[in-house]
């Protein structure tokens, strides 16, 4: 029976996430690549576009806290996750307009991209948080692996569906068949949450939440400026709040500086179609699940340690990234779904290992500020990713300075550089020395928000 209860509770904490796995496939995979390849639009601005919504993370800090300090109805996560999902789902059935806007270089759909990019951004910052809060609340430490996995198994496998979707609705650009496509986001993203999170999370009483806040401030309201300075002292006061926020930070950059580029890349070196980029993510999504299985196996044998399980999926990142730089600059296109499995595999691995730590890298009472903060870092990481990679696509290749094979080569290069260094820098953080030097770096860094 209570293994019952836990698959029944893993399965729903995996559905609340489908939507969010639908929305970003659609912008990486699809909008990035008829935007740029298809319609014309400057790659810079497109990749800005898509990394916009990361670099309003910090507002992941915010909500964490305000989800901890404003219950509705008794329930701190639940009904945030819902209007969250519903709201950046509804933005969705505008992108196809947009997209001819941004071909076109209008100035107007330009302006309306950024403004429903940004509001994108603050719900799915809203959302991140408290998702990731409600995990590690009806978790335990010994469920939390096998609970991680399996959630951002499907996470990768509702990218890997709409990217199949794509296909079949979409094999070659049309205005109208990308507008059929986007307008199934809601529908599907609706549906999803609601069967996910609907009774997941048990109410809790003004007592019980007046314990769970004895360290919060009283005075004043928890505002965006007054949580970034929380956040802000607790790095500057814990080496391992630092730490692990740079690694945080520089292994999603690692990760993501491919990912608004990789389908153009296919376009653009090797003049694949767009059913065929989108087999890209369907690629490396196949190689993330068998890393998760493969992990999950290994896990429930052998005791291995989350940091361990991170360390040897950003090594097979980087890997991974090293071989698609290499079939970038000798134009070797079976390189490609080798380097990209590869890739996953470490994705896989990684995403298990990082975000199991991430959820014991927290504290009773103060989790969601925590999963903001470390949200926040994912968040810059991979807004920085799509701007760097969009940048250095219109100063080398659209500029004429360097081949699109050179270009793209160089790009993929510096990522699994970006993700070594990001190891080296795991290696020195421990959760249990987080763990002790944290209580009183909190207590102080609320103490004076509030007197401020």
């Amino acid at each position: 029976m209570g293994l019952l209860r836990f698959a029944v509770k893993t399965f729903r904490l995996s559905l609340m996430r489908v939507g969010a796995g639908w929305m970003f496939a659609l912008l990486t995979f699809n909008f990035n690549r008829v935007t740029i390849a298809d319609l014309g639009a400057m790659a810079v601005i497109v990749t800005t576009l898509i990394g916009l919504h990361h670099f309003i993370s910090f507002f992941q800090v915010y909500w964490g806290r305000f989800t901890d300090r404003y219950p509705i109805f008794g329930l701190r996560r639940t009904p945030y996750v819902i209007l969250s999902n519903i709201g950046a789902a509804l933005i969705f059935m505008a992108l196809p307009s947009i997209a001819v806007g941004l071909g076109e270089r209008s100035l107007v759909a330009t302006l309306e991209a950024f403004g429903l990019i940004f509001l994108f951004g603050v719900l799915m910052a809203l959302n991140g948080s408290s998702s990731n809060a409600l995990i590690a609340e009806v978790t335990t430490p010994k469920e939390r692996g096998a609970v991680v996995a399996f959630i951002w198994a499907t996470v990768i496998i509702s990218g890997i569906v709409s990217a199949g979707v794509s296909r079949v609705i979409m094999p070659q650009y049309s205005p109208e068949t990308m507008q059929y496509l986007y307008n199934l986001t809601p529908i599907i993203v609706t549906v999803t949450v609601l069967l996910g999170v609907l009774g997941l999370e048990k109410p809790i009483t003004p007592e019980e939440h007046r314990r769970l806040l004895l360290a919060a401030p009283e005075k004043g309201e928890a505002g965006p400026l007054e949580t970034w300075r929380v956040a802000t002292s607790l790095m500057g006061r814990n080496p391992q709040v630092r730490g692990f926020f740079l690694f945080v930070l520089l292994a999603i950059m690692g990760i993501f500086l491919q990912d608004a580029i990789l389908e153009p890349f296919g376009a653009e070196v090797f003049g694949l179609q767009q059913k065929d980029t989108a087999a890209f993510q369907q690629a490396w999504g196949a190689g993330a699940l068998l890393g998760m299985l493969v992990i999950g196996i290994l896990s429930s044998i052998f005791p291995i340690s989350k940091k361990t399980i991170a360390t040897v999926g950003g090594l097979g990142v980087a890997s991974g990234l090293a071989m698609l730089s290499i079939a970038a600059l000798t134009h070797q296109q079976g390189v490609i779904m080798p380097a990209l499995m590869i890739m996953g595999l470490g994705i896989g691995l990684f995403d298990v290992g990082a975000l199991a730590m991430m959820m014991e890298m927290t504290i009773e009472g103060q989790t969601g500020l925590y999963m903001g903060l470390w949200g926040m870092a994912q968040g810059l990481g991979n807004g920085f990713a799509n701007v760097i990679s969009g940048l250095g696509h219109t100063v080398m290749i659209e500029s004429g300075i360097a081949s699109p094979a050179f270009g793209y080569g160089l790009v993929f290069g510096i990522e699994a550089l970006l993700m070594v260094i990001a190891i080296g820098i795991l290696r020195g953080i421990s959760v249990q020395e987080f763990k002790g030097l944290t209580r009183q770096d909190l207590t102080t860094a609320l103490a004076m928000d509030t007197a401020s």
